[in-house]
């Protein structure tokens, strides 16, 4: 695996080839004081400064190298850089200007997912650069990524909810943080009954995992992940098209995670709880059955009307462990629905917030970060259409309308009344291929919610 932190480094005067980004309004201006060298490779490449393309200009000697990058105009943005550390040959470049937020593109664009096939050996490429405060955000935020992917890549028969257990526990260790397991029947014992009957019927037995990290005085903060490590979809199975990539269903606690570990990193003076629910969602005798009505740990009682709408159930019991902390935030990630998918498309997470100015505070923060989010209301409302005739409640609002917000709905119920709570309903995969963000499991919202904390509690 590649070591990303070893992919942008501090300029110290070693040779290196110059890159330098450019626009397309600003290439000819700059051609204009080139030599007649630059000018013929320039045009010989047909290179017009859009954005991801890159061109290698060849010089006299190493040092007259010049790479080019062609980028928005502006301030270089994440993905600024990401088509030319995949299309420039290995080797050592020099930033020519201040590298922005483009070193997270730079890094990610070298990362691959290798865990079951050999990848042909490919040289690094290394970005020296004078803007030394922007290294090691971008490392950061680049090494979470990283891990929120692959996490999301590896298949359901190497990640069960023991396994992502165990991810966590070697995750955590290095910063001390106390992680507690609890599985199979001992959850009924003490208190998770929606989260077991969401995966009793997976010969791989669900867990819930907590950790604790920071010092109790500091302001609690309260993280969690949705863990399905698959998704039939139970009794409702889902059609071949709707299971073949249910092995990312546990991408929020993926989010989770990797924010987690973020926040330890950064050494934030806060006292950490992360919480992830982890089941997979399978189909056995034992299998929840639509009609049935099953507990939680905050006493209400579901009504479950379809075995599909499995996620909020194991969170409606993270979410009542959190709250009994008396978090002053609490910040949950999930697959949820697709009804977000539908409204949003994959790239935007639909945000969900119970106070107006945290949610401001949250989508400035994406857009600020590059990772940006949408608001959608918990529109009150749509509560009735899940209500129960015979439960508190039902798991999944009858028809199609509002689905996203139903789901969050659902969860908020189990939020105390003026405890501050963000939902993103993130869909953790990236469909279609681009510079820097291969298909596959990918961080949406990540690198927004953590802008959003440094900037509380830096």
């Amino acid at each position: 695996m590649i070591d990303l932190a070893a992919l942008l480094v501090a300029a110290d005067g070693q040779p290196a080839i110059s890159l330098l980004p450019i626009a397309a309004d600003g290439l000819a201006a700059w051609l204009a004081g080139q030599g007649e060298r630059v000018r013929t490779g320039v045009a010989a490449q047909g290179f017009a400064g859009a954005p991801g393309t890159a061109a290698m200009i060849a010089g006299d000697g190493p040092s007259d190298w010049l790479a080019l990058a062609g980028v928005p105009p502006g301030p270089l943005g994440p993905w600024a850089l990401a088509a030319a550390a995949q299309k420039l040959p290995a080797g050592r470049y020099g930033l020519a200007g201040e590298l922005g937020q483009a070193g997270l593109g730079w890094c990610l664009a070298q990362h691959r997912f290798t865990r079951y096939r050999r990848a042909a050996p490919e040289g690094l490429r290394v970005l020296a650069t004078s803007s030394l405060a922007a290294i090691a955000p971008a490392v950061m935020a680049a090494q979470a990524t990283a891990l929120v992917r692959d996490l999301v890549n590896t298949p359901a028969c190497d990640l069960t909810p023991a396994d992502l257990a165990q991810v966590v526990i070697d995750t955590l260790r290095p910063y001390n943080a106390d992680v507690r397991v609890v599985a199979g029947e001992a959850l009924l014992e003490q208190g998770f009954p929606a989260l077991h009957a969401v995966g009793r019927a997976a010969a791989a037995t669900p867990r819930l995992i907590e950790a604790n990290w920071g010092n109790p005085d500091h302001p609690r903060l309260a993280i969690i992940g949705k863990g399905i490590t698959f998704d039939s979809g139970g009794l409702n199975i889902k059609p071949t098209s709707g299971m073949a990539a249910m092995k990312k269903d546990m991408g929020g606690a993926a989010h989770a995670l990797a924010l987690a570990r973020m926040v330890m990193q950064a050494r934030l003076p806060v006292r950490l709880h992360l919480v992830i629910p982890a089941a997979e969602n399978a189909i056995a005798g034992n299998a929840m059955r639509p009609g049935d009505v099953i507990a939680t740990r905050a006493g209400k009682s579901i009504e479950i009307t379809n075995t599909d709408a499995e996620g909020r159930l194991v969170l409606c019991d993270a979410i009542a462990l959190a709250a009994e902390q008396k978090p002053e935030l609490m910040i949950d990630f999930a697959t949820l629905t697709g009804a977000a998918r539908v409204a949003l498309g994959p790239q935007l997470p639909a945000l969900f917030a119970n106070d107006d100015a945290l949610a401001s505070e949250a989508m400035a923060a994406g857009m600020a970060a590059g990772d940006p989010l949408w608001r959608l209301p918990l529109w009150a409302p749509y509560a009735d259409m899940l209500k129960s005739d015979v439960a508190d409640m039902v798991n999944s609002a009858d028809g199609g309308f509002a689905g996203a917000i139903t789901a969050a709905l659902f969860l908020e119920a189990f939020v105390p009344p003026g405890m501050a709570w963000l939902h993103l309903d993130t869909f953790a995969w990236t469909p279609a291929s681009k510079p820097g963000r291969p298909k596959g499991g990918e961080a949406l919202g990540l690198r927004a919610i953590w802008a959003l904390l440094r900037g509380r509690y830096a």
